[in-house]
């Protein structure tokens, strides 16, 4: 392997990873896109060198290269089509919902956290979240209206 092949995939996997620790799933999409280039880089160059092609007969068996190498980065070429498609959909999904890509704090994860601590639920699988698109227990209002309905509406 040579030491420029070397430094383009290190370079790789660093954009790579810079780019899946960001907030926005158009950089973790790209990151993913890098990380998977890399790999297959990688891949590639730790086959051996290059020779002709593995056919049997065509040329001696020493000077052939290595048709599994050639598989495995085609099989991960596949695989980080089908990742890439999967993002797509989701940053589409987040894209139609809400206009941005950009992943900001989740208001239903800080509720669930917070009843966690409180000890309201024992366990975050117990919560069902059907229906509650539309209300925000976020903050106090849950609690003041479950007072209310304990003292049957009177103050």
């Amino acid at each position: 392997m040579s030491l420029v092949m070397l430094v383009l995939i290190a370079l790789l996997y660093s954009a790579g990873v810079y780019l899946l620790l960001d907030r926005s799933l158009t950089r973790v999409l790209l990151g993913v896109l890098v990380l998977g280039n890399a790999t297959n880089l990688l891949v590639i160059s730790s086959g051996g060198p290059f020779g002709t092609a593995p056919f049997v007969g065509r040329s001696p068996e020493a000077g052939m290269s290595d048709a599994l190498v050639q598989a495995l980065v085609l099989t991960a070429i596949v695989i980080t089509l089908g990742v890439a498609a999967f993002l797509l959909s989701i940053i589409h999904r987040t894209w139609t919902l809400d206009r941005e890509d950009d992943l900001g704090v989740d208001a239903e994860d800080r509720s669930v956290r917070r009843r966690l601590e409180r000890d309201e639920q024992i366990d975050e699988d117990e919560f069902d979240t059907t229906g509650c698109e539309s209300t925000s227990d976020t903050d106090d209002e849950r609690a003041e209206r479950a007072a209310v309905a304990t003292t049957g509406g009177s103050t």
